[in-house]
């Protein structure tokens, strides 16, 4: 299969898990399972992950500055992978818990819904596009990924960083 050929049917899949991933996020609210153990740890790994993400991405952001490819390819393959770990955790949760509401009445509240809101916009709208930012790496059309990770890096990090900030302001309502 040619590489164009073989970019357009990952990009197909992208578009796919996306369509997926949305799926689930709104069905989380509606359907409800019974957890087989506690999972209130979550939240707190979810941070973890999330956080660990943002550096992994930063590195990986100085590796290519200095044309480390193969150390960027690590580090942002190794975000991608913490990134699938983070949201299947994350619906783990979600299917298994109650909303936590935020539960401060004092000038942090506009702030934490200013941030879990664009959090929230920003990973949907991200999502296919690191994914086939992604794909344009692996099939080697580096240019076209050049040009799309300039505005979908941003949007990751941005996310990677708000994700934590949330939890950390939620954490005192669990």
């Amino acid at each position: 299969m040619k590489a164009k050929d073989k970019l357009i049917v990952m990009d197909r899949i992208a578009v796919g898990v996306t369509l997926l991933a949305l799926f689930a996020l709104g069905m989380m609210r509606r359907v409800h399972f019974a957890a087989p153990f506690d999972v209130a740890f979550i939240p707190g790994l979810n941070a973890i992950i999330n956080s660990t993400v943002f550096l992994f991405l930063l590195i990986g952001r100085v590796y290519i500055a200095m044309g480390e490819k193969d150390k960027h390819r690590v580090f942002m393959s190794m975000a991608l992978l913490l990134s699938m770990l983070f949201f299947f955790f994350y619906l783990v949760y979600h299917f298994t818990s109650p909303e936590t509401p935020y539960c401060k009445e004092d000038w942090t509240r506009n702030i934490y819904f200013i941030l879990l809101i664009s959090h929230i916009l920003l990973a949907a709208i991200a999502l296919p596009f690191i994914l086939m930012a992604f794909n344009r790496a692996v099939t080697g059309h580096i240019a076209a990924h050049k040009r799309m990770v300039r505005w979908v890096f941003p949007l990751w990090l941005y996310v990677s960083f708000t994700g934590p900030l949330v939890y950390w302001m939620l954490k005192p309502c669990y």
